[in-house]
Order: structure tokens, then C-alpha cells, then sequence
């Protein structure tokens, strides 16, 4: 009975956590996203302060670092753009035509006539101010949050041990290590989820650049790029990414059998990541079951829209790591963990640290 209390005790701490989370959203968005990105960036700052650079000229370096990365993958971006501008008339009639289309196939069959789809179309249209001025909004609102993300960085980066030593200071002497080795360990997951990804986002960009210019999709590097990118938001990017590269494909006017090889190209693809990319890139390295692993990006959108989908499997991942470290917290790691954990998959650097290490 005493263990059915702390269940449900842990249950409600877990909703009122989430509630907190969900008001709390627009200050802990940057503040998560930043803390998260500096886990990925502490093994070079410890590199660069090895070689006798100071904490903040090494914290600044690694934060410029990131910043190049950026500006190299929109610069790729904009350049492709640049291109398919060239060819933005031509896509604009053609989608007119696809559009005029429509509309006689809805006056067809739906018996919806012109006149009638106008008024609906009139109808959307008085709300177009409204939705400019909202969408001017969430551009400063990105801009901002940018350079907050810029500025956490940096100062997570910049007092991580003055950080790591408050949080032993919470615990009794006596779990001083048990905590330490929780904070390590969760540091760890991030790190390694966060670089396999990033690895695993390169190699797509050039199976999908392959796949994309062997069937003559135009401009196919800037959707390679974009699929590749979409990868972040785990499940829903790969299908945005293709949809999007399908009603390009459809409005530069290539017939169906173009259509049938953009899919062909996605379902190889998927199946190279699925079963050599990530289990050798990314591999299980936050050590989560799949029906968690969705429940974890379904409710992070639901929280914090588009971030919490990125931050959710990390965040699960240390949330495991803690629970599993907790006597009363164990079965919820339990039950969030792979059905056999001896059976755990390793990263492709693990996979060649053991391929060339000495034996």
C-alpha cells in the first residue's frame, strides 16, 4: 500500500511538472536548448583548455563554432535558393494551372462553384493582416530567443563546475558520488545523441543529394539539405521534408513517374537509416524504449511545440539516468528502458573504438 502512495505521489508531482513546464515555456525553451547544445560542446572546450586556452576564451570559441556551423548550412541553403529563384515564374504559373485545376474538379464533383469558392477564399483572406503581423511576430520572437540561446550558451559552458558543484551541494555527503557519477552520465547521453545525429544529418545529405540527382529532381541539393535538416524533429521531419520535395517536383511539371522515383528514393533511404545509419551513428544511446520514445515527442509538442519534439528524446534520456540512480524512481526507469537492455546497440565511434583499440 506504502509503494502504491509513492507511485501516485510521483504520478502527481510528474502532472504538475508537466503544467509548470507547459506555462513555464517560453523562458525554459532557451534556457533547455542551450543547456542541452553546451553538454554537446564540453568535450571541445575541455580540449581547447587542455591546450592552456582560458575557460572563457575556449567557451567563446566553441560557441563561435556553432555558429559557424549554422552560417555554413544557410549559406548552403540560401545559395540553392538563390537557383531555384531562377525558376520561381515557371513553378508560380504551374501551380496557378494545378490551383485552376482544383477548382473545376471541386465545381465537379463537391458542386462547389467558382463563385462560391471565391467567397470562401475572400473569407481567409480577411484575416491575411492578422496573419502577416503574427508571422512578423514569430520572426522576432526566433531572433530573439536566437541570441538567448547564443548568450546561455556560452555561460553554461563558462560556469559548468561552479553548476556541477551546487548540484553535489544538494545531496548529503554520503551520495556525493552516486550524484556525480548521475551527472556525468546524463551529460553523456545528450552529447552522444546530439553528435550521432549530427552525423547521421550529413550522411542523408548525401544520399539524398545522390538519390535526388540521379532522378533529375532540379535544385536537388537544397532538398536534400532541407530533408536532411527536418531530421531534428524526429518521425514528422522525414515526411515534411518529402512532401515538400513532392509538390516541388509537381510544380517544376515533371509527370508522375519522377513522383513514384522522389518516393522510391525516400523509402530507400528511410530503410538505409533505419537499419545500418542509426544503429551504427546514433545507435540506443538514450537507452528508451519506441512507445516512450513517441510518447516523449508527441508530449513535448503538446508542451513546447517544435522544441520539445527536438529536446524530448534527450530529455527522456536523462530523465532514465536519474530514475534508474533512484531506489523509488527505478521501476519508472524500468518501464521507460529497452525490454532487453543486454541487447543495447553502440554508436559508430564506440563500434571503431573497439574495431582498432588494443586488445
Amino acid at each position: 500500500m506504502e509503494k502504491l502512495q509513492q507511485s501516485v505521489y510521483v504520478l502527481l508531482l510528474f502532472s504538475f511538472g508537466f503544467a509548470g513546464l507547459y506555462f513555464a515555456g517560453p523562458f525554459l525553451i532557451p534556457v533547455v536548448l542551450s543547456a542541452v547544445l553546451a553538454m554537446l560542446f564540453i568535450r571541445l572546450c575541455n580540449y581547447l583548455e587542455s591546450k592552456n586556452i582560458g575557460r572563457a576564451v575556449a567557451a567563446l570559441l566553441c560557441m563561435l563554432a556553432f555558429v559557424c556551423c549554422i552560417g555554413l548550412v544557410l549559406t548552403l541553403l540560401s545559395v540553392q535558393l538563390s537557383s531555384l529563384a531562377e525558376n520561381i515564374d515557371e513553378m508560380k504559373s504551374r501551380l496557378y494551372q494545378l490551383f485552376d485545376n482544383l477548382r473545376n474538379w471541386l465545381n465537379q464533383t463537391a458542386g462547389i462553384d467558382k463563385k462560391q469558392q471565391e467567397q470562401m477564399l475572400k473569407g481567409q483572406g480577411n484575416g491575411a493582416g492578422t496573419m502577416l503581423l503574427g508571422f512578423a511576430s514569430s520572426v522576432m520572437s526566433i531572433a530573439v530567443n536566437a541570441v538567448l540561446v547564443l548568450v546561455y550558451m556560452y555561460l553554461f559552458l563558462l560556469y559548468r563546475t561552479h553548476i556541477k558543484k551546487f548540484i553535489l551541494k544538494l545531496v548529503a555527503r554520503d551520495e556525493k558520488a552516486e550524484a556525480d557519477l548521475v551527472v556525468h552520465k546524463a551529460g553523456k547521453v545528450s552529447q552522444k545523441y546530439l553528435s550521432g545525429l549530427a552525423a547521421m544529418i550529413g550522411m542523408l545529405w548525401i544520399l539524398y543529394g545522390i538519390g535526388f540527382s540521379l532522378i533529375g529532381v532540379e535544385n536537388a541539393i537544397f532538398f536534400a539539405v532541407l530533408c536532411g535538416l527536418l531530421e531534428i524533429i524526429p518521425f514528422a521531419g522525414n515526411l515534411t521534408g518529402t512532401s515538400i520535395t513532392v509538390l516541388a517536383v509537381v510544380a517544376q511539371g515533371n509527370g508522375n513517374d519522377k513522383i513514384i522515383w522522389v518516393l522510391l528514393t525516400y523509402a530507400v533511404v528511410q530503410f538505409i537509416q533505419t537499419y545500418i545509419l542509426e544503429p551504427l551513428v546514433v545507435g540506443e544511446q538514450v537507452n528508451i524504449n519506441p512507445l516512450f520514445t513517441i510518447m516523449a515527442i508527441v508530449l513535448g509538442e503538446m508542451i513546447w511545440g517544435i522544441a520539445g519534439m527536438i529536446l524530448a528524446i534527450p530529455l527522456l534520456g536523462m530523465v532514465k539516468i536519474i530514475c534508474d540512480h533512484h531506489p523509488q524512481l527505478q521501476p519508472y526507469g524500468f518501464l521507460i528502458g529497452p525490454e532487453n537492455p543486454r541487447k543495447q546497440k553502440t554508436s559508430v565511434i564506440d563500434y571503431f573504438k573497439k574495431l582498432f583499440g588494443k586488445k
